[in-house]
């Protein structure tokens, strides 16, 4: 019997597809391989990596700063807050002293006005017993004589007076000036013989209202060299400004003394200051002590216990007043 030989295919469906998949194998590992130099892609890819990281190290300070930035911000906020209370404190402190300034201002206007109004009847009442032909003996303020057409101050000006007195001083100053409502010349010198006002050197101020307000102005802020010791203020007023004719107070305003000798002083100022006839003075010399260097429960210091003794003695023999202050208030 004769077997019928099989015809053979050309080719197989599955032969196709294994030979599509190899060459769609092939197109694909040349698709996806690295074409070109392969040190030149080497370098750019170190590259990249490099500014990727350099990039990321930048992006983690900038985090860093903004951090810092917002810490500060956040302390300056707080700070401005802090401050924006204490702005607030201070303008309600500011009003409660305003307040009681113009309280006191007030206070003072009423005292002085009944001062006045009891003056005016103690001298109503004084004409009506003594009689109007009656005069004073004696012009006295306080126990100081207020009978001089010409005001000299000598003025302490050293660290102890400037730092612990200088607001009493002024004070003073103008309870003085109070005292003569008008003279015929002003002089303001330092301990040393130094001039407030240099224009005004070897002659008189003239008085006037804004003048004095001049001189309280600038001894809030003059503070020439001083020596705490009075004796060359004293002795240059004297050498300077008396002439016949003059009636001259001078007031020493001081805390201490730091000269050598006490009776040197006295001597030498008894012999300038002594008139050419009879017992009489050619300046009266007035003193007020400050007591910068006495405190409670502190024996006093040597140098402000010979001041009141040098000023007590130069008073007395001056047919001035020695006055001690008990407080700096």
């Amino acid at each position: 019997m004769r077997k019928q030989r099989r015809e053979l295919q050309e080719a197989s469906i599955s032969f196709l597809d294994v030979i599509s998949c190899g060459f769609g194998a092939i197109v694909l590992l040349l698709v996806i391989a690295k074409v070109g130099d392969p040190s030149a892609l080497e370098d750019a890819e170190k590259k990249l990596l490099g500014s990727v990281k350099s990039h990321q190290e930048r992006l983690f300070e900038i985090r860093g700063e903004s951090v810092i930035l917002d810490q500060r911000l956040q302390s300056r906020k707080q700070q401005l807050s802090e401050l924006s209370e204490r702005v607030a404190r201070l303008k309600e402190k500011l009003a409660s002293v305003a307040k009681q300034s113009d309280q006191l201002s007030q206070s003072k206007i009423r005292e002085r006005e009944q001062l006045q109004l009891v003056l005016q009847v103690l001298t109503e009442e004084m004409q009506r017993l003594l009689g109007p032909e009656f005069q004073k003996k004696n012009k006295l303020v306080g126990g100081i004589p207020a009978d001089s057409d010409y005001i000299i101050f000598v003025i302490d000006t050293s660290g102890s007076m400037q730092s612990a007195a200088w607001q009493k001083v002024q004070i003073e100053m103008l309870n003085i000036l109070d005292v003569y409502p008008e003279v015929k010349g002003i002089q303001v010198l330092n301990d040393m013989g130094q001039y407030m006002f240099s224009a005004y050197k070897n002659q008189w101020i003239p008085d006037s209202p804004k003048m004095r307000t001049n001189i309280t102005t600038k001894l809030a802020t003059w503070a020439p060299f001083s020596n705490s010791s009075p004796v060359e203020g004293i002795e240059s007023a004297i050498k300077v400004f008396y002439k016949p004719g003059r009636r001259i107070s001078i007031y020493t305003l001081g805390d201490d003394f730091q000269g050598s000798s006490i009776r040197r002083v006295v001597k030498e100022i008894d012999r300038l200051n002594k008139a050419n006839r009879g017992s009489d003075r050619l300046v009266r010399i007035h003193a007020i002590g400050f007591p910068v260097h006495l405190r409670p429960g502190v024996s006093p210091s040597t140098s402000a216990m010979r001041f009141a003794a040098l000023m007590r003695e130069l008073s007395y023999n001056n047919g001035g007043t020695f006055i001690g202050l008990n407080s700096l208030q």
